[in-house]
């Protein structure tokens, strides 16, 4: 069975999205923002890598959904090859 191509493209379409989008992102809440700012305004290196640690925080859930598919996809690929040499 192949995978539906539409499908395939709405992926590649919205990882595409997302990859243009997170350089531009702010992955704070106002509060940790204003905490972060006046911290470097002050001298202090707190705040330099919040926005970093938020996004790869955010980026790790998509990391295991992939890695959980690529796994499913490659057993299905083995199954599929197993058994069109059985016939």
């Amino acid at each position: 069975m192949k995978p539906n191509k539409h499908i395939i493209l709405l992926l590649l379409t919205t990882l595409f999205i997302l990859w243009l989008a997170l350089p531009d992102l702010q992955a704070q809440c106002p509060m940790c923002r204003m905490s972060a700012e006046s911290n470097l305004k002050d001298g202090g290196t707190a705040g330099k890598g919040l926005n970093t640690g938020i996004l790869f925080l955010l980026s790790t859930p998509y990391l295991i959904i992939g890695f959980l598919g690529f796994l499913y996809w490659k057993n299905k690929k083995k199954a599929s090859d197993e058994a069109s040499n059985a016939h």
